[in-house]
């Protein structure tokens, strides 16, 4: 369930001449910029951003950055793209990120669905002029790189019909790939590459009931290297992605310094999708609701505008 909460009957012309006067003069009115856009849905944004610029022959988003600053900015400049641009912007900021940030690469990898993951990888190639796989395997190395390229490049049939047989044999593969720690990488690299969700997730299920143990539970428990981490949140993000996504988000919100740029990433890209749905996992993981987190560790007009995508305004 979505937590966005847009109106039906919106002027894309009406809604970009408030913008143009909440921009105009000295300093900008936040609180009437977040009024407008926190309300508007994909297209709906898309259709203010056109409306804006064929009035003031501006990008909105250009002087959206020039009038916006640090939390509030990054969040509205994520949140006025289009999703797969958003994505692709995601993913480029990981890649050029000092200590490449793989985990970003296998969300959007594992998360999308196959269509969307195709979106996001000709938004990826428009944006950059380069493709996703290409900037993935030049910023890294080895199995990573392997596993990454796998993932990005990948799709995966639909459909839910499971093979029992399969399952079971692909459960001993990953178990011994485990077992044996540098061992089987190809075959595992496969297994996570190309089966659809439907048949991983039956893998999984028959990796515990095996061994009475979670698989990404007996990962993080052997503390393994970045290939291992990476296999363990592709796992998560398969098999589970709102519980992933909560532990994100807990982990960002429980930080001695807050994650923003985590806690902005959820929220941003899950509003329109199933937010509800990750606030009501996180209520019963942590006993509190999430907008109550959220509003706690963050302040201003940034606070406003989290707790705005999620429909919680104060």
């Amino acid at each position: 369930m979505a937590s966005l909460v847009d109106p039906s009957d919106h002027s894309p012309i009406e809604d970009a001449e408030a913008l143009q006067k909440a921009v105009k003069g000295w300093g900008a009115d936040e609180k009437a910029i977040i009024a407008i856009l926190g309300h508007r849905n994909a297209t709906q944004r898309t259709q203010i951003r056109q409306a804006y610029y064929d009035l003031f022959q501006e990008d909105l988003i250009k002087r959206l950055e020039s009038e916006l600053s640090g939390d509030l900015e990054r969040a509205m400049y994520r949140w006025i793209l289009e999703p797969a641009e958003r994505e692709a912007l995601l993913a480029n900021i990981a890649l050029r990120n000092a200590n490449i940030n793989y985990h970003i690469i296998v969300e959007i990898s594992c998360v999308s669905s196959p269509d969307e993951l195709f979106i996001v990888r000709r938004a990826y190639h428009n944006r950059f002029k380069r493709s996703l796989e290409e900037d993935v395997a030049t910023n890294t190395t080895g199995h990573l790189r392997q596993l990454l390229v796998g993932l990005v490049s990948s799709f995966r049939y639909g459909g839910s019909e499971v093979n029992a047989r399969m399952a079971q044999c692909e459960a001993d593969v990953l178990h011994e790939a485990i077992k044996n720690k540098n061992q089987n990488h190809q075959e595992v690299i496969r297994i996570l590459t190309t089966r659809s969700k439907f048949q991983l997730m039956a893998t999984f299920n028959r990796y515990r009931d095996d061994h009475g143990i979670a698989i990404t539970k007996k990962l993080s428990d052997e503390g393994f290297d970045d290939f291992h981490k990476a296999m363990q949140i592709a796992i998560s993000c398969i098999n589970d992605h709102k519980k992933y996504y909560e532990k994100v988000l807990r982990n960002a919100i429980e930080n001695v310094e807050i994650d923003e740029d985590a806690l902005t990433r959820v929220i941003v890209t899950r509003a329109e999708k199933d937010l509800k749905n990750i606030n009501e996992v996180y209520y019963k993981r942590n006993s509190v609701h999430l907008e109550h987190s959220v509003a706690k560790k963050t302040s201003g007009d940034y606070k406003k505008f989290l707790l705005t995508l999620m429909g919680n305004e104060e």
